[in-house]
Parts: C-alpha cells; sequence; structure tokens
C-alpha cells in the first residue's frame, strides 16, 4: 500500500501532530514548544507510517488478520514500542545538536503521561486516516463540508470497469477464491486511480465504479491515462497473476461524462450518490465492450471535449441505441497505438 496523501494533506498532518507536541510542553511545562513538537513528530509519525504500511507492511498484514481482542492488544503493543523508539531517537537527536541540557535518561525515556498523550493523538489520527480511507479522500472531504446534504447539479466523468469471466472462474476455483481474487484486483487497480486524482464511488460485484469532476477527468485525459495505467500494471505482473490465480484478468472499460445530479443519502449510514442519465449511460456503454468486441470504449462526446494521448489509437464504431436513452450515442474504441489522424481533430476540440 502506498503513501495516500497530496503534498498538502501531508504537510498539514505535519503541522496537526507538530502543533500537538507544542501545545503539550506548553501546558505542561510553560515552554519548549520547539522541543514538543520535536519529540511528537518522532513519537507519532511512526504509528501512522505502520498503519499506512508504509514500514514493517507484513507485522501489519498478521496483526490484522487476528481475532478483535488479540489484534487490539497486539496494536497496543506496537504502538508502545513505536513510541518509545521515536522518544529515544528524538531525545538522542536533541542532545546531540545541543537543544537539549537534561540528563540523558530524561531525555530518551518518556514518562507515563507523554506516552499517553501521543498514543491518543496517534489514535485520533489513525482512526480519521482509517474512516477517510474507508469513505475514499473525495467523499470524505464533501462529508465533512456537507457540500451534498441538498442535492446539487455538476459536470461528472464516469469509469465503469468491469471484468471479464467472472462467472467462470468462481465456478471453478470457488467463491471465497474469487473474493481474493477481485481482492487484489480492486487493489491494483486504486493506485492508478489515485495517481489520476479519481475516486473510486462503489463497487458492484466484480465492476468498480470510478469518478471524476469533469476539469479533472479531462485535463491532459487524465481519465483516459488512467484506464491504460490499470491494464499496463496488470500486464506487468501478468506471471503473478497467473501463477497465484491461475490466469491474468481481463478487463473491460467505459468511459462517458456529463451532467448528473449528486445527492447525500441515508440515515444511519451516509452516502454520497449520484443520479442521472450520464450514470446509466456509462453503465450502458460498458456493456457494449462486450457485444462490439473491444476492451476500452468511449463516448464520442467525452472523447471531443480533450485532446486523447499520442499513444491512444481511435476506432469509431459509428452511434447505438442506447436503452432508455432517447438519442443514439456515438461510441469509439481506444487502444495503444499509433492515433488515427482522421478523428484526431475531433478528438481535440
Amino acid at each position: 500500500m502506498r503513501w495516500r496523501f497530496s503534498t498538502f494533506e501531508g504537510l498539514l498532518l505535519l503541522l496537526v501532530v507538530a502543533g500537538a507536541g507544542a501545545v503539550y510542553a506548553w501546558v505542561f511545562y510553560g515552554k519548549g514548544a520547539l522541543i514538543g513538537a520535536t519529540y511528537a513528530l518522532f513519537m507519532c509519525l511512526p504509528i501512522i507510517a505502520f498503519e499506512r504500511r508504509v514500514i514493517f507492511r507484513r507485522l501489519n498484514r498478521r496483526i490484522h488478520a487476528f481475532s478483535t481482542p488479540v489484534f487490539f492488544v497486539a496494536s497496543l503493543a506496537v504502538y508502545f514500542v513505536l513510541l518509545d523508539v521515536g522518544y529515544a531517537v528524538a531525545g538522542l537527536i536533541m542532545q546531540a545538536t545541543g537543544m537539549m541540557e537534561d540528563h540523558w535518561m530524561a531525555a530518551m525515556m518518556p514518562s507515563k503521561t507523554v506516552l499517553f498523550f501521543a498514543l491518543g493523538i496517534s489514535g485520533s489520527l489513525v482512526f480519521i486516516l482509517r474512516v477517510r480511507e474507508l469513505l475514499g479522500r473525495d467523499v470524505f472531504l464533501s462529508l465533512l463540508t456537507g457540500r451534498y446534504r441538498r442535492p446539487i447539479q455538476e459536470e461528472r466523468v464516469f469509469l465503469f470497469i468491469d471484468l471479464a469471466g467472472s462467472t467462470s472462474f468462481a465456478e471453478r476455483y470457488g467463491d471465497l477464491r474469487m473474493q481474493e481474487y477481485l481482492g487484489k484486483l480492486f487493489a491494483t487497480i486504486a493506485d492508478p486511480v489515485l495517481r489520476y486524482r479519481g475516486s473510486i464511488d462503489d463497487y458492484v460485484g466484480d465492476a468498480a465504479v470510478i469518478t471524476w469532476p469533469f476539469d479533472r477527468a479531462t485535463n491532459n485525459a487524465a481519465c483516459i491515462h488512467c484506464v491504460f495505467d490499470i491494464l499496463e500494471t496488470i500486464d506487468a505482473d501478468a506471471h503473478r497473476w497467473q501463477k497465484e490465480f491461475g490466469e491474468v484478468p481481463r478487463l473491460r472499460a467505459a468511459l462517458h461524462g456529463g451532467t448528473i445530479v449528486a445527492a447525500e443519502i441515508g440515515l444511519d449510514r451516509h452516502k454520497i450518490t449520484y443520479f442521472g442519465d450520464t450514470v446509466n449511460t456509462t453503465a450502458r456503454l460498458e456493456g457494449f465492450c462486450k457485444t462490439l468486441g473491444h476492451q476500452v470504449l468511449i463516448s464520442t462526446d467525452l472523447a471531443r471535449k480533450m485532446r486523447l494521448p499520442h499513444y491512444v489509437r481511435v476506432e469509431d464504431l459509428g452511434e447505438h441505441a442506447v436503452k432508455g436513452r432517447g438519442q443514439k450515442l456515438g461510441v469509439l474504441a481506444l487502444r495503444v497505438g499509433s492515433a488515427t489522424p482522421a478523428l484526431a481533430p475531433s478528438a481535440a476540440e
């Protein structure tokens, strides 16, 4: 798992941790804000890095496989070790640089008050980060700000990605093995989506629904780059897929954009949901992948709103009737190769 933060979010996290340490020093000692901030950073960041699987990934996976009581105890044990080590390293550095003149034992061994304060700050941040990861970055921020408390209209692009042959795989290997297969596939999809600033809106069976604000998706054709980045990532790791699961995932993808209505719904469980013809049309377009025999499709309307990547070859498949839609939909097939000159001008409009 990669460190899933923008530069701004990373700086904000550092500021919160350092600020908590400075406040602690000011409240309990009336001085030493810089020292308190330094201790806080060295104590809290290793815990956050551990939970984000930046360090000790194997240990993290093993702990998360335990039952809840064992998981809780094991996590606390790891936290206390990381806190102690972080405190000792910070104290050693500050003594070596002359920032502190305390005895080495006082500088490198935290008190119980310091430990529990750092544990509280770290635990709170880890909890927030887990909720953010569960909901997705954009959804998390939107729920916090209440942006969609009332339905609003906006322009968005949707990418539907579906796993071909999932039924036959489940029949051969069983449902549990199928879930492992899907789990790894969706984890593989997540990094390219993050890289191109998209948001995974939902998982529906063996399909993933990804969305962007319209301008973000069309800027430098980010949504198209995302699709081919996902396909390239899977192809590059084909031997591991074959070794672990007996086959390499075959995906179908469809891109379409337009006006939708976004709203926050639910009582016990809140969710931001998108309504409108754009979402339904994208789902229908993904179904065309199978009937038209192409892996990646995009609506002509969306393709004309951006300059397609130079490595993408375009094939015009004409207009097709879409169930529930009065007008026919222009469909283009995309694949890696040199761009088709005849379609380049219209795609760049």
